[in-house]
């Protein structure tokens, strides 16, 4: 019975079909976006529908600065956070809408050569039985090439992940951690079905997906870079602005940021929730910004206040340092610190200022060799000839 009326909702007008559904799954015809202008050059790029962080537009913007590349982003919007896509779809169009999906799916199987599926996400809700390998075998049969662009999450194998560092947040048994494992397995499975080249946004990935090929965050240097000096305080401004606090490691670091806040040692400042284009501002107000202590990896907040020359501390696999470095013969400029040693860290940075204003310096500089795009652009344009 719920199928039929699924189908019969499915083939009447938004405006209508929108409103019958159940009022946690309802939208407005006017929430239904307009597909984004057809680019005209030979090789035509369609990326979503994550854009964690903004990432799947950066990816975008980057690769049609290359000669015969045209690109569109697309997002199934989560949340408020002002990332910028060419398509931003609401979630309940994206899952609700057949004519949307229908839409969507004849716009991109009549216009593109290559589709960047991110996060192993379907593209067309769940128009297409089968999901994410389905619309992947009928890309290809309209010719189109695929690759899949993994965020972290999506791909970070819990198991793995725990063997590897005991900070893990795997170590947990809590619903949060089952429902990764449950995402990760299903989505590890679809990549071994699909045989396409795979892309990994953190250098940490490859130890899940050895034959993955690191394509570095993008970020817009210019809109960090700032003049405000660090470390003139008497007690340094701390910030710590995690996406994700049970990732990053918040609750095990912060009992250590009170105390010494309480001491008068340091200045901490916890945020979450802020728009993107705010974050410039609270960068600018910083002195040290602490990044993450249970990944190993560093993610697009480390990028964006290294462009901004602050101090940047995280917990970092040395194998990722090594990474880094080898791909791009550039030392990774950030400060290595986990839970048991950032209480060190902080204080060695309040006792030698003149070293560490140093050592923010070579942030700036680090992301416009490596994570301004034009890396980035050369990676992927390698899987699009």
């Amino acid at each position: 019975m719920n199928r039929t009326l699924q189908a019969l909702r499915s083939r009447l007008p938004d405006w209508i079909g929108g409103r019958l559904r159940a009022k946690k799954f309802r939208y407005r015809a006017s929430d239904v976006p307009r597909m984004s202008p057809v680019p005209s050059t030979p090789i035509r790029v369609f990326i979503g529908p994550a854009n964690y962080a903004g990432q799947g537009d950066r990816y975008a913007r980057a690769i049609e600065a290359l000669p015969g590349i045209g690109a569109v982003s697309m997002q199934r919007v989560i949340g408020n956070f002002g990332f910028p896509a060419d398509i931003s779809v609401p979630p309940n169009v994206f899952r609700s809408s057949r004519r949307w999906q229908k839409r969507q799916r004849a716009y991109v199987l009549a216009n593109f050569t290559h589709v960047v599926y991110e996060a192993q996400m379907p593209l067309f809700g769940d128009l297409v039985n089968g999901g994410l390998e389905a619309e992947v075998a009928e890309l290809r049969s309209h010719g189109i090439h695929v690759v899949m662009l993994s965020h972290g999450s999506d791909l970070r194998s819990p198991a793995l992940h725990r063997e590897r560092d005991k900070w893990s947040p795997f170590h947990e048994t809590n619903p949060r951690a089952e429902r990764v494992k449950a995402i990760v397995e299903k989505n590890r499975a679809a990549l071994g079905r699909l045989n396409a080249p795979v892309l990994v946004t953190t250098p940490d990935l490859l130890g899940d997906w050895p034959t993955a090929t690191w394509i570095p965050l993008v970020v817009e240097p210019e809109r960090w870079e700032n003049e405000s000096p660090i470390l003139e305080r008497s007690r340094p401004r701390v910030l710590h602005a995690p996406s994700n606090a049970w990732i990053k490691g918040s609750d095990l670091i912060e009992p250590v940021l009170t105390r010494l806040h309480d001491d008068g040692v340091i200045e901490y400042k916890r945020v979450s929730g802020v728009p993107g284009a705010q974050m410039p501002a609270l960068y600018r107000e910083a002195d040290i910004v602490l990044e993450q202590f249970r990944i190993g990896t560093y993610s697009v907040t480390a990028v964006e206040a290294l462009a901004a020359g602050r101090l940047v501390i995280a917990h970092v696999f040395d194998d990722v340092r090594a990474h880094v470095e080898d791909a791009v013969d550039r030392e990774l400029p950030v400060i290595e610190a986990t839970v048991d040693s950032v209480e060190e860290v902080l204080l060695a940075i309040c006792a030698d200022r003149d070293h560490f204003i140093q050592q923010a310096k070579k942030g700036p500089a680090f992301v416009r060799a490596v994570h301004d795009g034009r890396l980035s652009a050369e990676v992927l344009e390698g899987f699009l000839h």
